[in-house]
């Protein structure tokens, strides 16, 4: 299994992040996407688009479980171990749209942040939250 950060090796469909480069891994631990492949990848039933790989911080997830989205707590019968700051979480673009929005959104790890997620959030807005240096 590649570690976080790391391309897939598996073939990953030539997913693209948000640079135009293959996409990497956001997190294995705790494993992430909407695949639960470790990657941001989506699909036709994605309709969430769970694209953009955020580093969770403790006013985020505030932010989230005030919405309405829970994502601290921990959901054993889904498999869920519950999010902690520092995680790195595949979100819904529009939920990181809508933290933008309020001035809470996370840091970005542009590499492994799908390129749909452009159809949702700017480029400009997501170098400007960006974890990683791009």
């Amino acid at each position: 299994m590649p570690r976080d950060g790391e391309p897939k090796r598996d073939g990953g469909g030539g997913a693209r992040n948000v640079l135009g480069l293959p996409l990497v891994a956001c997190s294995h631990d705790p494993l992430t996407g909407w695949l639960r492949d470790g990657c941001c990848n989506t699909e036709p039933r994605d309709v969430g688009l769970h694209t953009v790989c955020a580093v969770m911080t403790e006013r985020f997830l505030a932010f989230s479980k005030a919405s309405g989205n829970d994502l601290s707590t921990p959901r054993p019968e889904y498999g869920f171990p519950g999010l902690v700051a520092g995680d790195r979480w595949c979100l819904c673009a529009a939920r990181w749209q809508e933290a933008l929005e309020a001035g809470e959104a996370p840091r970005v790890v542009l590499a492994a942040t799908h390129e749909a997620t452009l159809a949702v959030c700017t480029l400009e807005a997501l170098k400007a939250h960006a974890h990683d240096v791009a």
